[in-house]
């Protein structure tokens, strides 16, 4: 029988965000793959709960992806996390949920604080039509080619960016 990949979300800054669902989701888990071994300790120390953690960031993601397959075909309840907010979205998952699919595994799905939702919300602009572009590339060729094909698009775009390169993405 094939195990259950669980993809997490996770609080965006408050640890008060934590939902009851993902508490006994990590509480039941075998093992937890996590994007910061450190913040997931932390997280799960809040909770107090004590379960192997796993890292899997993008450095290591198509090994770890290959670990949790393994773990999948054993039976085992596999949970991913990242750092804040939902697995897959700009943060490492997909290698895990395209080979959890392939084997014919149960996915899953704890909802949690969206920082794209948030922004949104905030920001004053509308939410009836938007796009999601994640992180610009970081420079050359690549981003300047993605800003050009963004200038005439009437919706409200949503970018994540990194404090240190915020400025230069505005600017950009």
């Amino acid at each position: 029988m094939q195990g259950t990949l669980a993809l997490c979300g996770t609080p965006i800054g408050n640890l008060g965000d934590i939902s009851k669902r993902l508490a006994e989701t990590l509480s039941a888990a075998d093992v937890i793959y996590a994007e910061d071994t450190r913040r997931a300790g932390k997280l799960l120390n809040h909770l107090g709960i004590s379960k192997p953690v796993r890292s899997m960031f993008a450095g290591n993601e198509r090994s770890r992806a290959a670990e949790i397959g393994e773990r999948l075909s054993a039976g085992q309840f596999v949970a991913v996390v990242t750092d804040a907010g939902m697995p897959v979205i700009s943060d490492p998952g997909a290698l895990a949920v395209e080979l959890a699919s392939a084997m014919g595994a149960t996915i899953t799905v704890i909802p949690g604080p969206s920082a794209v939702s948030a922004a949104l919300a905030a920001s004053g602009f509308s939410g009836d039509r938007y796009v999601f572009e994640g992180f610009l590339p970081r420079k050359g060729r690549e981003r300047s080619e993605r800003l050009s094909r963004l200038v005439g698009d009437e919706r409200t775009m949503v970018f994540f960016a990194s404090p240190k390169r915020l400025a230069k993405d505005l600017h950009d």
